[in-house]
């Protein structure tokens, strides 16, 4: 079973664990996951939200915590181990965010919510590598072909995000339907095929990660068997000790039922898969009052905004279920209970 590699370090298995922010996943799970032989992510969205000064000065606390997060999950990981980060394009201050981990020297950049198409800039020369998050075919190769022509810069890696994901999704709502809706497997085909082309052309190896609607081992094992040189997996990491959430997060998840799971419009603009919970239900009732405005969305209009998308996520990793956003992917009614990182690694490469 061969890893995945990032520069010159590749990880013992071909598992990336999904970035989940607000803080759902920070240093104690990516560094745990990476430690244990996968790929651990730290979300950057709204990463300092537990620093002192994070409701006077986000973006201040947000780049201050970047570097906390990383050291803690590096001495957790070990410095040989693979750590990345996933930064949303979305966000109003993208490019002092990926400078600021570009300087920590973090592996690996997943950048999705958006097209990174500028995102080479900040990298070349460095050791940090880049990985665009890509919805289909179409979108991989724009991609490619702007940081090829603008840059001369080739994908470091291809993280294609299938229907089936939790949080923001690259598609249309009407995509989403079960009639119209993609499947992973043959977007995967798609883009393996033609990054293969790629390689060729340039002579750079380029691995293409499968995520979205992951479950277990054999669902791996196909992914691999697809041509995928390996998965990204975000809803099973939830349901973990090491997870950065609160227990009641958790216990949405270990709660939820299949009827539970809904598409919503973020206010990001993009559609999203979260609970259903009452939150969510008295939203559609009555617009929650907006006090602050954290300036963390480019897309984001105080005025019509459904609600404060910060706020909501900030409150479901904290445990406040009342008041909370619980983005999940389309297999958390499968999850049954809370194991460690250490148990769930080993029971997802021994059913591969």
């Amino acid at each position: 079973m061969q890893g995945i590699r990032v520069g010159n370090k590749v990880s013992k298995y071909p598992i990336i664990q999904g970035g989940m922010g607000v803080g759902v996943s920070l240093h104690n799970l990516a560094g745990s996951v990476s430690k244990e032989g996968g790929i651990g992510v730290i979300s950057t969205a709204d990463i300092g939200y537990q620093e002192e000064d994070f409701y006077q000065n986000p973006m201040k606390a947000n780049l201050r915590a970047i570097g906390k997060e990383i050291k803690m999950a590096r001495d957790i990981a070990g410095e040989d181990k693979i750590l990345a980060v996933n930064i949303m394009v979305a966000l109003r201050n993208y490019a002092e965010i990926v400078k600021e981990c570009v300087k920590q020297k973090i592996d690996l950049i997943i950048s999705g919510a958006g097209i990174p198409k500028d995102l080479p800039q900040y990298v070349k020369g460095t050791c940090t590598k880049i990985a665009p998050i890509v919805s289909s075919l179409r979108c991989c190769k724009l991609i490619v072909k702007h940081w090829m022509s603008k840059y001369d810069y080739v994908p470091d890696m291809i993280v294609i995000e299938g229907p089936e994901a939790g949080g923001h999704l690259g598609f249309k709502e009407d995509e989403l339907t079960e009639e119209n809706k993609p499947k992973l497997e043959d977007i995967t085909v798609e883009v393996v095929n033609y990054i293969k082309e790629v390689e060729k052309e340039t002579s750079k190896e380029i691995p293409v990660i499968s995520a979205g609607g992951i479950w277990d081992g054999k669902d791996i094992r196909r992914f691999l068997d697809l041509g995928a040189d390996g998965v990204q997996m975000a809803t099973r990491f939830v349901a973990t000790d090491e997870c950065d959430a609160s227990d009641a997060f958790k216990q949405a998840y270990v709660n939820a039922k299949k009827e539970d799971i809904k598409i919503i419009k973020s206010p990001v603009g993009m559609p999203g898969r979260a609970i259903n919970n009452e939150f969510i239900k008295n939203t559609k009732k009555e617009k929650p009052k907006i006090d602050k405005c954290y300036n963390c969305i480019k897309t984001c209009n105080v005025a019509t905004t459904p609600y404060c998308i910060t706020k909501a996520l900030i409150n479901a990793v904290k445990g406040n279920m009342k008041d909370a956003l619980v983005f999940c992917g389309s297999n958390v009614d499968k999850v049954k209970e809370i194991v460690s990182v250490h148990k769930l690694m080993n029971e997802l490469v021994s059913e591969m």
